[in-house]
């Protein structure tokens, strides 16, 4: 399966979602997690839905600690909703995929 939602580490952080111009969504997750399991194909199913109208990454809590003390994620899967560089919205579990949606659809307001 081809991956949609990148990847991204603490050095692409300010390019890629500071400085985004489209809201971006990002999963902050753990290869152990299960439900981070659970939810990484809704959230590669939502990166092929919003593809050209919003970015979608994850950032894997063990390999981006700084990140993850910076937005003070306890709790993992954490789902953040960025626009303009500030987070608008956030979520953390397994949610249905509209719930997702609902998320980063207010990005767009």
């Amino acid at each position: 399966m081809e991956h949609k939602a990148q990847a991204i580490t603490t050095a692409e952080f300010e390019e890629k979602v500071m400085k985004a111009d489209k809201p971006v969504l990002i999963d902050f997750w753990a290869a152990w997690c299960g439900p981070c399991k659970m939810a990484a194909p809704i959230i590669e199913e939502l990166a092929g839905d919003y593809e050209g109208k919003a970015y979608v990454y994850k950032v894997n809590v063990d390999e981006e600690p700084e990140l993850s003390m910076r937005y003070q994620i306890m709790s993992i899967p954490s789902i953040l909703i960025f626009k303009d560089g500030e987070v608008i919205e956030r979520g953390a579990g397994v949610r249905s995929k509209e719930d997702f949606a609902k998320m980063l659809e207010k990005a767009f307001d």
